[in-house]
């Protein structure tokens, strides 16, 4: 079987974990890059063996050579781009969040199922080894019903600054950036359920804290500390239709002691914590017990669910095979997002 021949629009920090994927996966070949930067594209081809570099992601998908397309853009360019790149004929790999808009998520859905493309969402939290186990363990109802889960990523300082703190380029902040893999991982989790509702609470406190001095933190390319139209937290109750719930708390800036991650879900028969490390917790002859899984990475083992992430859209390719994170999880997700901004922003509950 022929390689599949990829190309990368947008060579920032996210693409390197796309294209160290791509590279290891035998049926997979870079030909390919595209950036606004030309000299930031010219060094990554070199660097993964692509032939061709661009500074215009619409002469890439002229490009009749390359199969796929992974996105690893600015937010606000994901709607364009998928669009575009399905209507030439491209499989699309777009990294997390769809896009910024419920209004954009439909104009892709539409344009997808109007083709004979695939478009897989980065949903990279689903691709995670740990995901697969915790799955195994659900499908044999050692958990029972799943009805409450539970997740936080807080940062006390983490805007990156940048486009990231830029609303227009991201669509938010922690909320969209970070908050989406958790709510995203819990909703998928819980098995997908349709939303019911929704409260959220947005909150522009602290600003960015760059005046903060002593303690380093991770900066965009672009980084501007006079520059941040985002949110520093926001959190969220979504009630779903089968009855379960999800608690969310996200923050890129918080007085907190320390930065904190948990993932938690919880069911009739038993549960389990995902973040900060795989726990399963169960009942035998009528006593509790906490249960560690003998495995390599207690933990999110970012390379491996990249790996898997790539190996599957590859496989997905060559089998005509639905992504497990498909367009229509990418429009759900956006639906919940935009709820809770505009839960935010209205102090109401939003009906879905």
């Amino acid at each position: 079987m022929n390689k599949i021949k990829v190309g990368i629009i947008g060579a920032g920090s996210i693409s390197e974990s796309h294209m160290n994927s791509y590279q290891k996966n035998p049926d997979a070949e870079i030909v390919a890059i595209c950036d606004l930067k030309e000299e930031r594209a010219k060094a990554a081809a070199q660097k993964y063996g692509a032939q061709k570099t661009y500074t215009d992601y619409n002469e890439l998908l002229a490009d009749p050579e390359i199969d796929a397309v992974s996105i690893c853009t600015w937010n606000n360019s994901h709607a364009g781009i998928s669009i575009a790149a399905i209507k030439a004929g491209k499989h699309v790999l777009v990294e997390k969040p769809l896009c910024r808009s419920v209004e954009e998520a439909l104009h892709i859905q539409q344009t997808v199922r109007d083709s004979n493309k695939l478009l897989q969402v980065g949903f990279v939290r689903r691709y995670d080894p740990n995901i697969g186990l915790l799955q195994s363990f659900i499908e044999k109802d050692e958990f029972g019903e799943l009805y409450y889960a539970k997740a936080s990523i807080l940062r006390r300082l983490g805007n990156p600054g940048g486009w990231f703190a830029d609303k227009e380029r991201s669509g938010g902040g922690p909320l969209i950036d970070i908050g989406v893999h958790v709510i995203d991982l819990c909703w998928y989790m819980l098995g997908r359920p349709k939303v019911k509702s929704v409260s959220g609470n947005v909150y522009h406190k602290l600003g960015n804290r760059s005046n903060v001095k002593h303690l380093s933190f991770y900066k965009a390319a672009d980084y501007d500390a006079s520059k941040n139209t985002v949110e520093d937290l926001a959190n969220a109750l979504i009630r779903f239709e089968n009855g379960a719930s999800l608690m969310v708390d996200v923050s890129f800036s918080l007085h907190a002691k320390k930065d904190e991650s948990a993932v938690k879900i919880f069911g009739t028969k038993g549960g389990f914590e995902i973040d900060p490390a795989l726990v399963i917790v169960t009942e035998k002859n009528d006593v509790m017990i906490n249960i560690e899984p003998q495995i390599d990475n207690k933990g999110f083992n970012f390379t491996a669910a990249f790996q898997n992430e790539i190996d599957q859209f590859i496989l997905n390719i060559q089998n005509n095979r639905e992504p497990i994170s498909p367009v229509e999880d990418g429009l759900e997700l956006m639906r919940i997002l935009t709820a809770i901004y505009e839960s935010a922003e209205k102090g109401v509950e939003i009906q879905l």
